[in-house]
């Protein structure tokens, strides 16, 4: 049996390829939508993929399940747990409690595991030429290392109303029916690792096992003990902010994401032909920079999108593709970083790429405004913006704040003054940039706090 982990760093998302040696069919589960590598992978192994499956709608990522079908002419399997509400809105075999897909000698199980999400399933691998019991489990959004899938997206992301308490005792009895059923050898390969906004404590490790977490994770003492409303209130406590882009994912995923099929490579486009479209207001440029860089000067207009692996994080922030239909122009090294920044904005839903330059000269440039440590104290903004998590808010912030995290600003500009000067900061400087560059393409003033809460901290303490 094969099983390989395919991990994406921008998103700190999984995906997982299980295939029969024997046969040499494989199965995807939970594929992104830039599906090349696990044509790669499977190709490597002698393999086809003729499946693809998913545990949930997920609410972080585009799925790439309905994309990978149709470029392997592959099944695609879907959850039909979860009630009429929470049923798929496109065409997929559905998998109940207990459905099996065989692939050869490898036998893959559903199990619904509702808590982070009504529909939600598990698969339960067995290697039919070593076992006739599971060895493993790809539990998604169910357990991770460490941790469990928050229950809570739902009130976050898809319009539910005090949701998170019955889904947080259902997942209380997911784990004490389906997860701690199972024997402790069990290996554990999650749907996330660290940075994931999906949990609060996820583990940076690849795999767990069902007795590693049974004794050692945060919510094994409340299992133990079977102290259900306990493991509800901490599960609870202290989830990070949920980017706003999360809705718009459940909304696709839900429906169905739009099948791309093979692509163009990106145009290079020159600098007369990018000024125009800039100048018409036909298309937004994207400065890839370093936040550092972009601060000494950036086109006129653009959005700071670092395309240092965190394209898809920031360009959700920034970016609705729902509200602005203006394509985006790529600042970028050349055609393969170009390439690589358009697959990563793919991964949230961001198809809307005109092309790239690999340099600004010929167009509008601006140096976006700041104003130091020092300057702040003598002045009064219309508002102090910290744009980090609420939870680094409370553990210190610049007196008179207001906390909106930067992947909320965008789709929040009610909570902001409609006129007067804004001053962002962030812990860096890094989400800083991203933010204000999104604020100012809404027309608002927005003046960057020089070093952000760190610069501001370090001047504080100088006495200054």
């Amino acid at each position: 049996m094969l099983l390989e982990r395919i991990y994406d760093d921008d998103l700190a998302q999984a995906s997982y390829v299980i295939g029969c040696q024997a046969t040499g069919e494989a199965i995807v589960i939970d594929p992104r939508r830039d599906v090349g590598e696990y044509f790669d992978l499977a190709a490597r192994h002698g393999m086809r993929i003729s499946h693809v499956a998913e545990t949930h709608i997920h609410a972080d990522y585009l799925s790439g399940t309905r994309e990978l079908a149709a470029a392997a002419d592959a099944t695609a399997h879907v959850s039909a747990e979860g009630g009429e509400d929470w049923q798929y809105g496109f065409d997929a075999e559905r998998l109940h409690h207990g459905d099996v897909i065989s692939l050869g000698n490898v036998r893959i199980e559903a199990r619904h595991t509702p808590g982070h999400t009504p529909e939600h399933l598990v698969f339960l691998i067995t290697d039919g030429a070593a076992a006739d019991e599971p060895g493993y489990m790809i539990s998604g959004d169910f357990v991770f290392a460490g941790d469990t899938g928050r229950p809570d997206l739902l009130d976050e992301a898809a319009g539910g109303e005090d949701t998170r308490f019955e889904a947080a005792h259902q997942l209380f009895e997911s784990l004490k029916r389906e997860f701690l059923t199972l024997p402790d050898h069990v290996m554990v390969h999650p749907g996330h690792g660290a940075g994931s906004a999906c949990g609060k404590a996820l583990g940076a490790l690849p795999a767990t096992t069902v007795g590693y977490e049974r004794h050692h994770a945060w919510w094994a003492p409340h299992l133990a003990n079977d102290d259900e409303q306990s493991f509800v209130d901490e599960l609870l406590s202290g989830q990070p902010d949920a980017h706003s882009y999360f809705s718009r994912m459940k909304r696709q995923n839900t429906r169905g994401p739009e099948i791309l099929g093979p692509r163009q490579p990106l145009p290079e486009l020159d600098a007369a032909t990018v000024r125009s479209a800039l100048e018409e207001d036909r298309a937004l440029f994207v400065d890839s920079r370093h936040h550092t860089r972009v601060a000494e000067g950036t086109v006129a207009g653009s959005l700071n999108i670092p395309g240092d692996g965190k394209t898809a994080s920031f360009g959700a922030w920034a970016y609705d593709p729902e509200r602005n239909q203006r394509p985006l122009i790529l600042l970028a090294e050349d055609a393969d970083d170009a390439e690589v920044q358009r697959a990563h904005l793919m991964r949230v839903g961001i198809d809307q790429v005109a092309g790239y330059i690999t340099g600004r000269e010929g167009l509008q440039e601006v140096r976006p405004p700041q104003i130091s440590p020092a300057e702040l104290q003598d002045v009064e903004p219309a508002m102090l913006l910290d744009v980090r998590t609420a939870n680094e808010h409370a553990a210190g912030h610049i007196p008179g704040s207001h906390q909106l995290s930067g992947g909320r600003v965008l789709w929040h500009q009610d909570q902001l003054p409609a006129e007067g000067p804004i001053v962002t900061y962030c812990q860096s400087g890094r989400r800083n940039s991203v933010a204000a560059s999104a604020l100012r393409s809404q027309g608002h003033d927005v003046r960057e706090l020089v070093g952000s809460y760190a610069g501001w901290s370090e001047w504080k303490n100088s006495g200054a």
